[in-house]
């Protein structure tokens, strides 16, 4: 790896992307942070050489914490790649406000509060690559999604503004666009949806849920070593570009979303789900 780059921190780092993330850059001779709620679930991260830290990224003081840390081993990170999060889904209507919240405060806020702690020394040194994980749920949307889709709608727009703002002290802002990739993703929807199922969006949850476990079952989705070898592609990269979609089923949803007037576009997302 060329090394315009060499120290990483990882959030989210526990499972499914974060963890082959920091596999992967620990094997391209990275050093390599990996932050998340649960140090138990990283101690194989730790044996390979990761220097783990316990972070819940909707809490300050975990956050402050871990950036004195780091600031206190390195001064700071080359690469912040801001994977934490998670999908909230249900019905608008049935979804508790708080619930919607602490979404935003996961998947948006966390991450920017991170970030906002990070980008001194980045500017200091005159180098710095921030790596936003969004998703193709970042561009399209579906029924029971609204909450999910908004935060990484928010995470996308808001990499925009951040990209303008740093790029004369040589920070560059991408945002990765991972679409059906097999990670827990699908149980973590699980234990993150609300909703009655005997309620007037009962049909939909259903027929939703039966789709959405058919699809995994027929073992569809995309290893996640595709992802983490964007992820090395952006590293290397002398010019990244701004946005990298990656797996299953995300390039030809964005293509159809925005080719098609809205109104077909709808009629094809619904058809899963009715």
């Amino acid at each position: 790896m060329a090394r315009k780059y060499q120290t990483v921190l990882v959030t989210g780092a526990s499972s499914g992307m974060g963890k082959d993330y920091v596999l992967r850059l620990l094997k391209e001779g990275m050093t390599v942070y990996a932050a998340a709620r649960s140090v138990d679930k990283m101690a194989d991260l730790a044996e390979a050489g990761a220097i783990v830290l316990a972070m819940d990224i909707s809490k300050e003081a975990d956050i402050l914490a871990a950036v004195d840390k780091i600031k206190a081993g390195h001064g700071g990170v080359d690469v912040l790649i801001n994977n934490a999060g998670f999908g909230k889904y249900g019905p608008v209507e049935e979804t508790p406000i708080d619930a919607a919240r602490y979404q935003f405060e996961v998947n948006l806020f966390g991450l920017a509060r991170l970030t906002q702690l990070l980008v001194p020394a980045m500017r200091e040194q005159g180098k710095g690559l921030i790596l936003n994980v969004s998703s193709m749920g970042g561009q399209i949307y579906t029924p029971l999604g609204a909450w999910y889709h908004a935060t990484k709608h928010a995470v996308e727009a808001w990499s925009d503004c951040l990209r303008l703002e740093v790029a004369s002290f040589g920070i560059d802002v991408v945002i990765l666009q991972p679409g059906i990739i097999k990670t827990g993703f699908i149980d973590g929807l699980a234990q993150n949806f609300d909703g009655d199922d005997n309620g007037p969006y009962g049909q939909m949850i259903a027929n939703s849920n039966n789709a959405t476990h058919k699809a995994y079952q027929r073992g569809t989705g995309s290893p996640v070593s595709l992802v983490s070898d964007t992820v090395v592609r952006v590293i290397r990269a002398d010019r990244p570009k701004t946005r990298y979609v990656v797996g299953e089923s995300a390039r030809p949803l964005m293509v159809l979303h925005r080719v098609l007037p809205t109104r077909w576009y709808d009629a094809l997302i619904l058809r899963a789900v009715r």
